[in-house]
């Protein structure tokens, strides 16, 4: 007979540490709901392989459990990325434990995923781009949706922060927007020139369908802010529309973004500074998808990489 829930939680570690670091990372590092769902759900699992295992204190917890907790996950299947990801949460989880006098070591310090090589993000070229946007001012949806892709490629958004702009956010007279980021980190972003007019031509709009105490920038026909969901599926709509040959998604032009200010500019930093990336390793996957882009016209234009034609 299988053991009850009840049962279970009291022959592994106190699941209540797992609860009030999952409270901390909610009310003190404000996380996104997604990434406090992706640490519950990796700290949930190390619970289950330390039951399994018949340790019944995270201080009992050593670096080679934690080795064979990773060779575990990677046996089921999981991917070096997602065991990485694992791996960061119970070093997060430790952290706090050592802090708050519940541990005396991190079992994870030293423990370190099967490297895998990082996937390039699927770009847009700049005609690509052109075609995407070439939407016909002749309905007020039309013009929201222009102007938020518009914005989107011109300020390199994420989708949710997108999704969370109010009015106060947009200065029209300074050409800048403000975003809040991951961690709720705040950034200043300039506006193009073409984002710039989509906007005007947008918010002069906005009144015929937008509640009056509704403070959102993009709205849907009920008048109330537009949620990420629908977000996604305009832009799928208006690629197929356009005759687009490839599934776009609003994370590709927030990589387009990135991609073609990296190519015309080559200033990494400033980069990382408009996307809002914590750390330069994120933004330097940039620089192979243009390394890519310039191998690409090497081939094509160097005398001694054409292949020679039958």
């Amino acid at each position: 007979m299988s053991p009850t829930s009840s049962d279970s939680e009291a022959q592994g570690p106190d699941g209540q540490a797992i609860k009030k670091f999952l409270a901390y990372l909610r009310h003190e590092r404000r996380v996104s709901p997604h990434t406090l769902s992706n640490y519950r759900r990796d700290l949930d699992t190390l619970g289950d392989f330390c039951r399994q295992q018949l340790i019944t204190e995270w201080n009992a917890l050593r670096d080679h459990h934690i080795r064979s907790f990773a060779a575990r996950l990677r046996r089921n299947g999981l991917a070096g990325r997602s065991i990485q990801r694992t791996l960061s949460a119970i070093r997060s989880f430790y952290n706090y434990l050592l802090r708050e006098g519940m541990a005396r070591i991190n079992p994870a310090a030293t423990v370190s995923a099967p490297k895998q090589q990082r996937p390039l993000p699927d770009v847009l070229d700049v005609d690509q781009v052109a075609r995407l946007l070439e939407i016909k001012a002749d309905d007020p949806l039309n013009l929201r949706d222009r102007a938020m892709m518009e914005l989107m490629y011109s300020s390199g958004l994420r989708l949710s922060e997108l999704a969370g702009l109010d009015l106060t956010h947009i200065d029209l007279a300074d050409r800048t927007v403000r975003i809040t980021g991951n961690g709720a980190k705040t950034r200043i972003a300039p506006i193009g020139r073409f984002a710039l007019e989509a906007l005007r031509q947008w918010f002069k709009m906005r009144p015929t369908l937008a509640n009056e105490d509704e403070s959102a920038v993009f709205v849907n026909r009920n008048g109330t802010r537009l949620s990420q969901r629908s977000i996604q599926e305009r832009m799928r709509q208006w690629a197929i529309k356009q005759g687009m040959d490839k599934h776009v998604h609003p994370h590709m032009l927030r990589h387009s973004f990135a991609s073609h200010l990296l190519e015309s500019s080559g200033d990494l930093r400033a980069v990382q500074e408009l996307l809002g990336h914590a750390d330069i390793s994120t933004t330097q996957i940039y620089t192979h998808v243009d390394f890519q882009h310039l191998a690409s016209v090497y081939d094509k234009a160097h005398p001694r990489a054409k292949k020679k034609r039958r």
